[in-house]
């Protein structure tokens, strides 16, 4: 049960908010240029639970507690970060599993696990993302409804959201990876991705 006036404010604002590029965002297209579009749902697998875990616990008010104790988020930023950041280095020299080969029959060779754990570890350890959530969910919850299932229709429609988007810069990756899918332009599409994957890293761990 929702505010019916509060959700149509609320719907093109979290949808305008969740297209802007960001470092879930980035990843998404990064990933798809790299591993592809259907590759890429195994990271939304990991990317939308972490999503709304941090809904649920902004909405709980543990985020407020979390935010005035950055350090918890040390380990998960600086250890993502870097992970990510090699990645981003591994690929702009057309290394690693997630480089792009010449030779097609060679590439990629990412886990289903690690490529879930790169998005919920991105979307857990971004202080933005909490802060975002603890601005954003208070005005549209009707004090005068029944909490739980304002809670739950808000999750629902903030992942369906954050899902529609993930894709859309997914098939984009896609796109330019097609566009550069010539084999002199092979090194090219490893900088880019690689670039991107960097500035992923480099926002996540000093975010």
């Amino acid at each position: 049960m929702l505010n019916i006036t509060m959700l149509t404010i609320f719907v093109p604002t979290f949808f305008l908010v969740s297209a802007t590029p960001g470092m879930c965002m980035t990843l998404s297209m990064t990933l798809g240029m790299t591993v592809g579009f259907k590759r890429t749902f195994w990271m939304m697998a990991g990317e939308l639970p972490g999503v709304g875990l941090v809904v649920i616990f902004s909405m709980i008010g543990v985020a407020t507690i979390m935010l005035q104790y950055p350090s918890i988020f040390t380990v998960f930023k600086l250890g993502g970060g870097l992970y990510l950041l090699y990645i981003g280095i591994e690929m702009w020299r057309s290394r690693g599993r997630l480089a792009i080969q010449e030779d097609r029959t060679k590439n990629i060779n990412c886990s289903r696990l690690t490529l879930a754990t790169q998005g919920f570890i991105t979307a857990i350890a971004n202080p933005k993302g909490w802060a975002f959530f603890i601005a954003l969910l208070p005005p549209f919850i009707d004090q005068t409804l029944p909490l739980l299932p304002q809670m739950t229709m808000l999750i629902m429609i903030i992942l369906l959201i954050e899902f529609i988007c993930l894709v859309l810069y997914a098939v984009g990756g896609q796109s330019l990876a097609h566009l550069l899918r010539k084999s002199s332009n092979v090194r090219l599409m490893n900088r880019i991705a690689g670039s991107l994957m960097i500035a992923v890293g480099v926002w996540l761990a000093a975010g």
